[in-house]
């Protein structure tokens, strides 16, 4: 945003000037205290604070200028930065976003889906990185606050912005779709996910659906070969590569995930990680690559977030998955498959805690996972919370029932054995980081 002068921010965002500044600001942010000299702060309201009311603060930090709603300015210190007041400076931030997102000129790849996303993201731009100037969107920057405070943050230059897109109920994909106007859509796949706020798989679909209808004209949609449930919101125009099995992008035959064959082209990778979950975002990641220019091939470094399959090496050749960062349905299976093709020296334990936002079938989803961990081998179950309980149910072997991640934590270590490869993995909600901790640090003492 360097380039742009208060009165261009001001007529970008819709917002008036009150006070000028010379050149433009570097980044904007939303947290007064992050302030640093040449920021734009956006003061946001919210539920128990408005960030408005902060605006002096900002400035007495250093900040290039803020942006705040007009009961705000009263007040502010005069000749210490821009001022700009806007009615709706929600809606300043995603208009001031949209237009650097376009004087960029750079090719945006919007990534969603219920799970993956952010791996596949991660992906994405490792693929991209060799070959092009790029810009991932961090963690948990997906939502309508995040999203345009990662666009605004791309320097000049930037030639692919890789971007996710979250939702918790319909509208939300649109409403960040119309911000980042991508050029590529990558939909990962449909399961089972907040189905407490769209009601169903079908819902599902719909609300990930609303990505593809912010897609211009021309533009391409990467979307999982066989998931007929997004075929209604597919729009004219569109140009679509399907990834998976019988997809457009797939594993070659007989290759062990090394070689892609994508549209015909075949494509050599080195990839660190042999989940079966992870290759299947990888096809999806080359699909997107592909649609933005780019022919990935040869090694990708890459390196997951925190929390995310993380392989931790304990005591006695006890080995830790530590996969809490979040669960559904799709990702439990996927992660107790992954453990069934692992051969440790000991036991599979799996410690699985309640699977949230599931809806009304919230029983069904968690006694088919208990199920699920019977045929991937697991032979020591801990559940953790009352949702997760009834996996033992239909778990035939070694089981413990607890009702939190406290308790999980005391009583896990001391039935782990040498040699144990032990899975972590629940809602983020239940906080089972906790017992992978104490696990960890027991390692470390």
């Amino acid at each position: 945003m360097r380039p742009w002068s208060a009165a261009r921010l001001a007529a970008l965002g819709g917002a008036q000037v009150l006070h000028g500044a010379p050149a433009g600001p570097v980044r904007a942010v939303i947290d007064s205290r992050s302030v640093e000299p040449g920021d734009l702060f956006v003061g946001l309201p919210g539920e128990r604070v408005d960030g408005g009311a902060f605006a002096a603060a900002a400035l007495e930090a250093g900040a290039w200028g803020v942006l705040v709603a007009p009961g705000h300015v009263r007040g502010l210190p005069a000749g210490r930065g821009a001022v700009l007041a806007a009615h709706e400076p929600l809606g300043a931030l995603h208009a001031l976003a949209r237009a650097w997102r376009r004087e960029l000129g750079a090719a945006v790849i919007a990534v969603t889906g219920s799970v993956g996303k952010t791996s596949t993201k991660e992906l994405i731009a490792a693929m991209v990185r060799r070959h092009r100037t790029v810009v991932a969107s961090r963690a948990n920057f997906n939502t309508e606050i995040g999203l345009p405070l990662e666009l605004l943050g791309a320097p000049p230059g930037t030639e692919v912005l890789v971007l996710e897109l979250a939702m918790r109920g319909f509208g939300q994909i649109a409403e960040l779709a119309a911000i980042c106007e991508p050029d590529v859509g990558v939909i990962t796949n449909i399961a089972p996910v907040h189905l407490e706020k769209v009601g169903s798989l079908e819902g599902v679909a719909r609300a990930k659906g609303e990505l593809l209808g912010g897609l211009r004209a021309g533009a391409t949609a990467v979307l999982p070969a066989g998931e007929a449930r997004l075929d209604p919101w597919l729009t004219a125009g569109l140009e679509r590569v399907t990834f998976g099995p019988g997809g457009d992008v797939d594993w070659a035959p007989g290759e062990d995930g090394r070689v892609v064959v994508a549209q015909g082209e075949r494509l050599a990778l080195e990839l660190p990680f042999t989940q079966r979950h992870n290759l299947t975002n990888a096809l999806a990641a080359v699909a997107a690559a592909r649609a933005a220019g780019v022919r990935p091939e040869g090694r990708v470094d890459v390196a997951f977030g925190a929390l995310r399959g993380e392989r931790v090496a304990l005591d006695d050749g006890v080995v830790l998955i530590n996969d809490c960062y979040n669960a559904n349905p799709l990702s439990m299976r996927a992660a107790l498959d992954d453990l069934a093709l692992q051969e440790p020296a000991g036991r599979r334990v799996a410690v699985l805690g309640d699977m949230l936002e599931l809806g009304p079938q919230e029983v069904e989803h968690h006694r088919e996972v208990g199920a699920h961990a019977g045929r991937a081998g697991v032979e020591v179950l801990v559940t953790v919370g009352r949702r997760a309980a009834v996996m033992a149910e239909v778990y035939d072997g070694e089981v413990h029932a607890v009702e939190d991640a406290a308790e999980a934590a005391r009583i896990v270590s001391g039935l782990l054995r040498p040699g144990d490869l032990v899975l972590v993995k629940g809602s983020r909600g239940v906080g089972l980081e906790v017992v992978a901790a104490a696990l960890a640090g027991k390692a470390g003492g």
